[in-house]
């Protein structure tokens, strides 16, 4: 096929995040691009939208941290209006017994010593050893692991020289930290940390990021992993720090949209794709819903990879090993979102009235030991029956989202069954899991429920149906040790070019993993620049 026949250089499937960042960069190298976006939205999971009269919040994913400062400034999001505001408070972990743990703000030494002042003394080496260990990470977040394939060496050369560069990098860590970070990705957060810490609440708030969009218990092996994960961001240039974007997480998807835009990419919002097509065993462009054949030299995929090779490729055209490594890919990440639109702040019975504790995000899950049960629980019953709670209310720091006096919180609860046992089907459920949640937040701030005005529920099902999160999997894929780096999504496609020639995945099924991170998108797009310029 000859370049005139096709009518773009690449087209992006899913204008999620990573979609439209990779479109920006494809289009600012001169490629013609096109973004083909199922609903009517650009933003994938990372979009605001009113959910109750006068009430507006992100929808799914509602924090920053992971977003990569590069993408941000490569694409000058801030001059596309993104603006983003860090947490007063890092963390609020109220106790059932009326004690809390508060972090952030230059006090979080002083209030691990309310439990124990061994744990206070350790933990600036904790923390010394986990940023130590982050930097590595932020660093290798852009680059893409070495593509590990069956050809002779001599071929894989340029894979092996960057394993050489990774290498380099990772020696730059001394001995003790190279072995923690190889423990880091086998073991347990729960042994992690009670290497570490004796204190319960101490554990059970840094266990909490061993957790979170991970359907395991805390004392899982590679749970601590999912824990250095989601310590290695940063925002507005403070490592591990959180924030808000104003606005919600939509506007960050807004900005990536109009930097797309501006570089002369092509957004189609409600044109959803049925097919990747493929012609003499090349990628050479998709149908789309309403059946339009739209040709392109590349197909760059925004979805998961079960997504991408179950359901909008034929069957005939997936090689074996790429069929049976998706019919194996772990998806399901525990999650059930909702968003509630309040009438007046919650009044935590730990630490009552307001203050700079309801900004920050409050976990409501006071031990390791309640968080496994939890796990437990969701495994024989398909909910937690004492679920884990992250609130966050993100009105405190942006009155754009609430009337005046009002507020918004995000509930983000674990854990739940991707699907149900006995044939049982979210949609008969998710009200009453719902109840659930509310009232696991009024047990910790009384008359909570009572100041609920509306809600937004999604339960995996419904992040499956709505974003394309399969199996409600916020990740696109676990981040186990079999499903990272280069074998994400899997051996011989870790370099972000898929198992078709012209087919190439962009999505958080790819290296660096999940959350809002812009790396995905940014490391795709390198690699289909290479190929086609």
């Amino acid at each position: 096929m000859s370049k005139a026949t096709h009518d773009f250089d690449a087209i992006l499937v899913g204008g999620g995040h990573n979609g439209l960042v990779c479109a920006a960069y494809l289009a600012r190298a001169g490629l013609k691009t096109l973004v083909l976006e199922r609903r009517g939205v650009v933003g994938g999971a990372a979009v605001t939208e009113e959910f109750h009269p006068g009430f507006r919040n992100s929808v799914a994913s509602y924090t920053v941290s992971l977003l990569q400062p590069k993408v941000i400034a490569d694409l000058d999001l801030h001059r596309h209006g993104l603006q983003i505001v860090l947490r007063k408070h890092g963390n609020f972990l109220p106790l059932p017994d009326g004690r809390y743990l508060l972090t952030g703000a230059g006090r979080t030494q002083e209030e691990v010593a309310k439990f124990s002042r061994r744990d206070a003394e350790r933990l600036p080496d904790y923390e010394r050893r986990l940023d130590a260990i982050a930097d590595v990470l932020r660093a290798l977040a852009l680059q893409p692991p070495p593509n590990i394939t069956t050809e002779a060496w001599w071929k894989q050369l340029p894979q092996l020289l960057r394993g050489t560069r990774i290498g380099k990098r990772l020696l730059q860590l001394d001995e003790t930290l190279r072995q923690e970070l190889l423990d880091l990705f086998a073991i347990s957060a729960a042994e992690y940390l009670d290497r570490w810490f004796e204190s319960e609440p101490i554990k059970a708030l840094f266990g909490f990021d061993g957790v979170v969009g991970n359907y395991a218990s805390p004392y899982a092996p590679g749970s601590a992993y999912v824990l250095l994960h989601h310590v290695f961001g940063e925002a507005n240039g403070v490592k591990g720090a959180w924030g808000h974007a104003i606005g919600g997480m939509g506007a960050i998807t807004q900005a990536m949209a109009k930097a797309a835009r501006e570089a002369g990419a092509q957004i189609r919002t409600d044109a959803g794709v049925r097919e990747v097509l493929v012609e003499n065993g090349k990628i050479v462009g998709v149908a789309t819903e309403t059946g339009e054949t739209l040709r392109a030299r590349c197909v760059v995929a925004n979805v998961n990879p079960k997504l991408l090779y179950q359901r909008l490729l034929a069957q005939q055209h997936v090689p074996a090993p790429t069929q049976e490594r998706m019919r194996n890919w772990r998806c399901g990440s525990g999650t059930f979102r909702m968003n509630v639109a309040l009438s007046r702040l919650p009044d935590f019975s730990a630490l009552s009235g307001d203050g700079d504790h309801l900004t920050a995000g409050i976990i409501l899950a006071p031990s390791l030991a309640y968080m496994d049960r939890a796990w437990r629980d969701a495994m024989d019953f398909g909910w937690s029956r004492e679920p884990i709670v992250e609130m966050l209310i993100p009105s405190t720091l942006d009155d754009s989202l609430a009337p005046p006096g009002r507020h918004v919180a995000s509930l983000f609860c674990q854990h739940v069954a991707p699907e149900l046992p006995d044939g049982k089907s979210w949609d008969d459920h998710r009200e009453e899991v719902a109840d659930l949640m509310v009232a696991t937040v009024d047990r910790f701030a009384p008359s909570f429920a009572a100041s609920v005005l509306g809600r937004q529920i999604k339960s995996p099902l419904d992040l499956e149906r709505d974003f394309g999160l399969v199996a409600g999997d916020i990740f696109h894929g676990a981040l186990s040790l079999n499903q990272l780096f280069s074998a994400r999504p899997m051996l011989g496609q870790g370099d972000y070019r898929g198992a078709i020639p012209g087919l190439y995945l962009c999505g958080a099924g790819t290296h660096p993993g999940g959350g809002v991170t812009g790396a995905p998108g940014h490391n795709a797009a390198r690699a289909v620049i290479d190929d086609l310029k």
